[in-house]
């Protein structure tokens, strides 16, 4: 696997303030990826941003979404997204006992859909799943609140997951999220992943982008 290292850039930490000079710069640095982190709650102990604001974010942007969904019957929320192509929807193997019901169902929307997986799911599970996603969104913490530290394990999984796909010559997309620092990116490329979710650990603090943290997020991923 050696795909084009690519920037997901986590709309949770952005200053709502500031938001027409976020999507500006962001477009400017050529961006690949918003990451929409959907929360309900119950499968996560925090509410994440409303439907309502993600689909309206279309009027404001050309990028294409990231969709993180961290909810109970992640079926029903599918519905009520303005899914295009381009984008991604990470469904998580906890959240639905028929998750390859939920995954087939989320291919019927055309865009690519990764399974997301908790830092203490097994690697394993993705046995039976891999031939039917796009690709596998690894947490590097437990999910629902931004600012936290990546999990002792997170670079060793990481690198399991890797051997996983290299023993099955299998060429899908791998991405990271939570505590993306500059050097944990670089890390993590090493082990294979291609999707790097940046948040406050990188891109974003409380007035808005860092300064040169764009250019300096993907000289650490060159």
């Amino acid at each position: 696997m050696n795909k084009k290292s690519v920037i997901s850039a986590s709309m949770m930490c952005v200053n709502p303030f500031t938001l027409n000079e976020t999507f500006s710069t962001l477009e400017k640095e050529n961006i690949e990826y918003l990451h929409l982190d959907i929360m309900d709650g119950i499968f996560v102990p925090n509410l994440g941003l409303s439907l309502d604001w993600i689909n309206s974010l279309r009027r404001y942007t050309n990028i294409p979404f990231d969709y993180h969904i961290m909810t109970i019957n992640p079926d029903n929320i599918l519905p009520l997204l303005q899914i295009q192509e381009k984008d991604i929807i990470s469904i998580h193997y906890e959240s639905t006992p028929q998750i390859l019901r939920t995954l087939e169902n989320a291919k019927k929307y055309g865009a690519k859909v990764f399974l997301a997986i908790n830092p203490g799911t097994p690697i394993g599970v993705l046995e039976e799943l891999i031939y039917f996603i796009d690709g596998v969104n690894l947490l590097m913490v437990n999910p629902g609140f931004a600012g936290q530290n990546m999990v002792p394990f997170g670079f060793s999984k990481a690198e399991k997951l890797h051997r996983f796909l290299d023993e099955r010559n299998l060429d899908i997309d791998f991405e990271v999220d939570g505590n993306i620092t500059f050097e944990n990116a670089r890390k993590l490329k090493q082990y294979g992943a291609n999707i790097f979710v940046a948040g406050t650990s990188s891109l974003f603090d409380k007035t808005g982008i860092r300064n040169n943290s764009i250019f300096e997020m993907r000289n650490h991923l060159k």
